[in-house]
């Protein structure tokens, strides 16, 4: 039971040191890596450098790309206005009555390639300039926007944390956006729901909200919405392609059609096409766009800390399996089989209560699951990409006072910190449940 025990100390460690501590997630997960595998007492120190050189390297090489990409994509989909044509989109579809339903569709598609965070302080002016011009409580409509931002950030790829997850526990992308997308819908809905429900019950003083100016949004300059769209659905439809073409079936038989798809639906070549068809969003591509300090450096950058924190927790996962802790959970913990599917659930909502980050819960659950797959008897395909879209779930459980999130929607929505309990809280915990009970259901039909 060593093993169950020295586990035991490192998520509490990862949880002291990143909460209350303040370190890089980096610098914790890589400490914990040599620290478990020194420890355990199954591993020479040759063989734990070997496992944390293997696990980070295998997966950065299989995601870097992809997060790199993907948020190249979200920093010019913010910086070229492309994000309130989206919205202008949005609001022509379903109407100004439906603004709520509006917001949070919006939210939903920008936060596949942009951080929620940035997404919110970037979308947060239109909101608060709609609920002036239409009078609908701007409570409504900062939920409404908030958790269909929160939803696709914590489960459709090429969002970084479930992008890491396939990655560490080595999924099919395709799959992944698959099984995620059903889920995600359930999170909308409910995340609507509340919005207009719950939310609709409280008041946000408006004086307490910075002015902004109102915002023509029909006129608003930037791309077309078409091609603000291509950008996020080209990619993810080619990745889904490749998922399908690799089927027993063989649907698109075995030709060149085959080969190309083939070729094109490998995430980071579908990425990358993603980012050239981002380049058409500027109303003029500029040579400093593309420089070190424009917005692609600023891509970059934003990308980096998600990689190496990714590769860290990649390298944990790889010593976990090293050290032979699958067996010792079959062995002893016959309990935990029997939960199957809410195990991923768990582990991934405890984490992200205690330490705040749903990028780094999502990708400490995905480290400890990796070696638990086989003995769950999760070790398919189709499985795999389940349990990583089930992390996702319980990674939304819950937002609160150590998550960088609820203080961007409180602050920027001028709510105070009751009701940011009472609405950001609430809301991403019913959010959350509602999206677990969604994978559950599935696990029910394809497991």
């Amino acid at each position: 039971m060593w093993l169950i025990i020295l586990l035991f100390l490192s998520i509490v460690f990862i949880i002291i040191s990143t909460s209350i501590l303040k370190w890089h997630p980096f610098l914790s997960l890589i400490i914990v890596a040599f620290g478990f595998g020194i420890f355990s007492g199954t591993l020479s120190v040759n063989e734990v450098v070997e496992a944390v050189n293997t696990g980070f390297g295998n997966t950065i090489g299989y995601i870097g790309i992809v997060i790199l990409a993907g948020s190249i994509i979200g920093k010019f989909l913010e910086k070229s206005g492309g994000a309130f044509k989206l919205a202008s989109g949005a609001l022509k579809v379903v109407g100004k009555k439906n603004m709520p339903l509006a917001m949070s569709i919006v939210g939903y598609i920008v936060s596949i390639p942009v951080f929620c965070d940035s997404a919110f302080i970037v979308l947060s002016p239109l909101s608060k300039a709609l609920s002036r011009k239409t009078k609908i409580s701007f409570a409504v409509l900062a939920m409404a926007l908030s958790l269909g931002l929160y939803v696709t950030h914590s489960l459709i790829p090429p969002t970084p944390g479930p992008v890491a997850a396939a990655g560490i526990l080595e999924a099919d992308l395709g799959l992944v956006i698959l099984l995620g997308l059903p889920v995600s819908f359930v999170g909308l809905i409910i995340g609507w729901l509340f919005a207009i429900k719950i939310a609709s019950k409280y008041k946000i003083e408006q004086d307490t909200v910075s002015e902004e100016p109102e915002l023509e949004i029909s006129k608003e300059k930037g791309p077309s919405l078409l091609k603000s769209l291509l950008p996020i659905f080209i990619p993810i439809i080619l990745i889904i392609l490749r998922s399908i073409n690799e089927l027993p079936s063989v649907p698109f038989g075995s030709g060149s059609l085959s080969t190309i798809i083939s070729f094109v639906g490998q995430p980071s070549v579908a990425l990358l096409i993603g980012v050239g068809l981002s380049f058409l969003l500027p109303i003029k591509l500029k040579k400093e766009m593309l420089s070190t300090t424009g917005w692609l450096g600023q891509g970059v950058i934003a990308a980096a800390s998600i990689i190496i924190v990714t590769g860290s927790g990649g390298a944990f996962g790889q010593v976990l399996q090293a050290s032979g802790i699958a067996e010792v959970v079959r062995d002893n913990l016959s309990g935990a089989q029997s939960l199957g599917i809410f195990l991923p659930i768990i582990i991934a909502a405890s984490l992200k209560i205690a330490q705040g980050s749903g990028t780094v819960s999502i990708i400490t659950s995905a480290s400890l699951m990796a070696p638990l797959i086989p003995s769950l008897g999760l070790d398919t395909t189709m499985a795999r990409a389940l349990v990583v879209v089930a992390i996702g779930s319980g990674a939304m459980i819950a937002s609160h006072a150590n998550d960088s999130y609820f203080w961007v929607v409180t602050q920027m929505s001028g709510m105070n910190v009751n009701q940011g309990y009472r609405l950001q809280t609430i809301g991403t915990f019913v959010v959350g449940i509602c999206s677990a009970i969604a994978v559950w259901i599935i696990s029910l039909w394809i497991l």
